[in-house]
């Protein structure tokens, strides 16, 4: 099925299943994609859906329609094109398509563990446990246990926001998730009860770590909390708690 990815400035808004023959974009609350903002006319554009091909026309908007910054008045989708609507961009995503470019944004950013070294990863093991323990202690009743609920395992998810693969998705279901380019900057995610920590392992230049929320972890392991942002290797993600 193909998608569409609202997108401004770079951050991802809102994902659309395109699952109906007509979907129009504009600023009114009757359309299917609604953009509030000025720019964007009241029925600015239109998207057809004839089996597996997609159609986008201008609804002779004020400002145009643009697909990869090119004025359109009809225009037959493909995978990856990017239509601007104001300031507004909408990355569209083929089914079929989509499922290779998971495949290769995985194969670019996921790194398998053990070309880490096993000296590297068990110092991401050391750094994540004393961090655990800590989260552990705190949520611990004074003088008694910590809860069974709390050694459940959580779940969660990545959601790219920025770059070629904005939108791609990656459930952490593995115990220790390795990414980043090597060379370039490296972290490891891993699993534990007391929930997601995100720990530097290597990088092209001294004391270059990856962010969270726009502030360098450092080389101590961070707790991830639910819609915190990551920003590795010139990728920033959304960290979601399922």
């Amino acid at each position: 099925m193909a998608r569409l990815m609202l997108s401004l400035d770079g951050q991802v808004l809102a994902e659309y299943n395109m699952n109906k023959e007509r979907y129009t974009i504009g600023r009114l609350p009757d359309n299917d994609i609604r953009i509030d903002n000025p720019a964007v006319s009241g029925h600015h554009s239109l998207i057809i859906n004839i089996l597996n091909d997609s159609f986008l026309e201008d609804l002779n908007s004020t400002n145009g329609t643009y697909v990869n910054g090119k004025l359109i008045k009809k225009h037959a989708m493909q995978h990856g094109d990017v239509i601007t609507v104001g300031h507004h961009q909408l990355r569209f995503v083929d089914g079929q398509e989509g499922d290779a470019t998971q495949d290769e944004f995985e194969k670019t950013m996921v790194i398998t563990p053990s070309s880490q070294g096993e000296d590297r990863i068990r110092r991401v093991g050391a750094a994540v446990d004393q961090a655990a323990k800590a989260v552990a202690e705190a949520k611990r009743p004074a003088g008694g246990a910590v809860p069974e609920s709390a050694t459940a395992l959580p779940k969660a998810r990545l959601q790219v926001l920025s770059g070629a693969f904005a939108g791609r998705e990656l459930e952490l279901t593995k115990a220790l998730t390795t990414l980043g380019r090597p060379g370039v900057q490296v972290a490891a995610i891993t699993r534990r009860a007391e929930g997601f920590f995100i720990v530097h392992v290597d990088s092209g230049k001294e004391n270059d770590f990856p962010q969270v929320n726009g502030v360098p972890i450092g080389p101590q392991a961070r707790r991830l909390n639910d819609n915190d942002v990551v920003q590795l290797a010139g990728v920033k993600m959304g960290f979601f708690e399922s």
